[in-house]
């Protein structure tokens, strides 16, 4: 796990600049840290290490081919990388290695193979560039799911790319102004969804991609290497065949494989276990192939609702683990929220940041690589929307099926409303939602608050409006692309919700200390075989009529942990953040933070309206998501901006 960067066709001081941009991301690879100027073609790169495998300096990058062609500045782990490095052997390569890295084992892959193939045989997370310096290309690409970040873009003439925006941000001729067009699809999500960034010019790379770029012209092109749409649909027109208890068996050796090949590692290694199904089911795999207590860790809250520490503790308990825990308050997160916008460096506000910065800062006092949960929901029908979406679309259709000239009326609602919020809008957004992926992407937008907070009218994307909001993912998703209507919404939230919040939260927040997180439940072959399962090994009545998610997933967990240690309300890993904002120390960091934020916000933002808003909260309650949106924009613009 590192931190990657660099310059094509830099202005000026091409060495401060690129140490520049590494002490940006020191937290990302604090052990080690170099560069590669090449002055003739005017490239330089740029490496921090965090190092986990092959700890000696063969380790070291930014790294070069045996025969000097490719240089590689690389971020993440290859799981396989041993059987790589055998099937090499067997097809003929005849190179000698000077370490066990799987840095070296990846570049000399793609020397001998070629990029495209290496990506195709690769199981990791990653993101990497690759100098060719034979052919003058720069290649820059990013892993299947998007659990490794990659920015890339035009700083003054310059192509510039870094693992973290902080890391291009610290160029000496930064002058990338805020981009107004994403701040409407913030404070409807909370982030800012891939392709685009907060600022104008730099841009994410989407994940599953490879962009090429000639050095000389800077010019570039982006293609796709996997796609989870392709993937989704094959799997769903080639469904599993076995039973539910067969799907089981499978399931289960595919994680216990997964997980093996994670649990490599030179360094400390452990688990965040928060009692819940998916973390749970990653812990018994772990221990299933280890031969010694598996370390895993958990926070818990003195508010009964938030809490799951002692759920998680018996869990340990049962499987014998050995398992730290911390009781945190309103002054731990107090701690960690000030640091927020340093750790995520652009707007983000999904509230369970704070407890992964706190499960996280406390892991790493003990071990430097963690495994995690993550993937589960959205891969096996999990979040409690996807359960009744097909009934609750369903009977809104019967609801609005027999008016006529439904859309015509939403429309003109809506128009009428100019954007602002009341029967009107809410009318026009009601009679306008033309299938439940409309329905999905919608989320957020269901009243006209937002368009009112923008200082620079946002494209409006509902219909009824004379704009429309930037493109992104899910509002570019082909209704009905597969059957089972679940599946749609599982998939469009694999496309933009799970790449660009739940990994941005947990990579941002391990790393801001140094943590290498890793996550099974997205490796390629567990993927490609869930989107293979029929709908009702995930998610199905049982004898009693209950709607139980996961269920293979439980059938594989019940054979470690008893069913009646699971059997439990759902709680999510998250924090009384609503509570807190209203009363003590937090509420008054909430109050100074508008005041101070005013003056630079109100060039994007209506702050009297963030007032008004900021009071309704505090008397009704009214607005505890979009409340906590804006106070991460104004805490990350006082930092960023003032």
């Amino acid at each position: 796990m590192c931190g990657i960067n660099g310059i094509v066709n830099y202005r000026e001081k091409p060495i401060d600049n690129i140490l520049g941009m590494n002490e940006a991301i020191l937290h990302r690879g604090p052990d080690a840290g170099d560069y590669y100027l090449d002055e003739q073609n005017k490239v330089v790169l740029g490496h921090r290490r965090l190092s986990i495998l092959d700890l000696s300096e063969n380790g070291a990058q930014p790294m070069r081919t045996a025969d000097d062609r490719y240089v590689i500045c690389y971020n993440g782990e290859i799981y396989n990388h041993a059987e790589l490095l055998d099937t090499m052997y067997a097809e003929g390569f005849r190179g000698r290695l000077k370490g066990t890295s799987d840095t070296e084992i990846l570049i000399e892959a793609i020397a001998f193979w070629g990029l495209r193939r290496t990506l195709d045989y690769v199981k990791g997370m990653f993101a990497l560039a690759l100098y060719d310096r034979l052919e003058e290309k720069l290649y820059l690409t990013r892993d299947r799911v998007g659990e490794k970040p990659l920015y890339y873009g035009m700083v003054d003439g310059s192509f510039v790319f870094a693992s973290d925006i902080g890391s291009i941000r610290s160029l000496t001729y930064f002058r990338n102004s805020v981009n107004h067009d994403v701040l409407g699809l913030y404070l409807q999500y909370g982030y800012i969804p891939a392709p685009y960034s907060i600022y104008t010019g730099i841009c994410k790379l989407c994940p599953g991609t490879v962009l090429r770029l000639d050095i000389h012209t800077l010019q570039f092109t982006t293609e796709t290497y996997y796609d989870m749409r392709a993937v989704a649909f094959h799997g769903e027109q080639n469904p599993f065949s076995g039973t539910r208890e067969e799907a089981a068996d499978r399931l289960e050796k595919l994680l216990q494989d997964t997980v093996r090949g994670q649990m490599i590692s030179d360094v400390p290694l452990g688990a965040f276990l928060s009692g819940g199904i998916d973390s749970s089911l990653v812990v018994s795999m772990m221990q299933s192939v280890s031969d010694r207590p598996v370390k895993t860790f958990t926070i818990g809250f003195d508010v009964e609702k938030y809490n799951e520490a002692e759920y998680a503790k018996d869990i340990a308990r049962h499987l014998g683990t050995d398992h730290t825990e911390l009781y945190v308050g309103q002054r731990e997160a107090f701690d960690v929220i000030h640091n927020l916008s340093k750790a995520y460096t652009e707007p983000f506000a999904d509230s369970s940041q704070i407890p992964t910065m706190l499960v996280s800062r406390m892991t790493r006092e003990h071990v430097t690589v963690s495994l995690s949960g993550d993937g589960g929901d959205e891969l096996f029908c999990g979040y409690s929307l996807y359960q009744g979406a097909a009934s609750e679309w369903k009977s809104l259709q019967k609801r609005i099926g027999k008016i006529p000239m439904k859309r015509l009326i939403g429309r003109c609602a809506g128009a009428l409303s100019g954007n602002n919020d009341g029967i009107l809008y809410k009318l026009g957004n009601y009679l306008t939602i033309p299938d439940m992926e409309t329905a999905h992407w919608r989320n957020g937008l269901e009243n006209g608050t937002m368009f009112g907070l923008l200082r620079k009218k946002c494209e409006n994307p509902i219909p009824f409006g004379k704009k429309k909001l930037i493109a992104c993912s899910n509002t570019e998703y082909q209704a009905g692309m597969l059957k089972a209507p679940e599946h749609n919404l599982m998939l469009m939230d694999l496309l933009q919700y799970h790449p660009d919040d739940i990994l941005v939260k947990v990579d941002r927040a391990g790393m801001f200390y140094s943590l290498e997180t890793r996550i099974p439940l997205l490796d390629r072959d567990v993927m490609d075989f869930a989107w293979s399962l029929p709908l009702s090994y995930k998610m199905s009545r049982d004898e009693n009529g209950k709607q139980i998610t996961k269920r293979v997933m439980r059938d594989v967990l019940y054979r470690h942990v008893p069913r009646e240690m699971m059997e439990r309300p759902k709680k999510g890993f998250s924090v009384p953040l609503s509570t807190w904002l209203r009363e003590g120390e937090l509420n008054e960091w909430a109050t100074q933070l508008l005041q101070d934020g005013r003056g630079v916000a109100s060039e994007y933002i209506n702050t009297k309206q963030v007032d008004r808003m900021w009071a309704d909260y505090l008397q009704y309650g009214k607005w505890t998501e979009k409340i906590w949106y804006l106070l991460m924009l104004y805490q990350w613009m006082t930092e960023y901006l003032a």
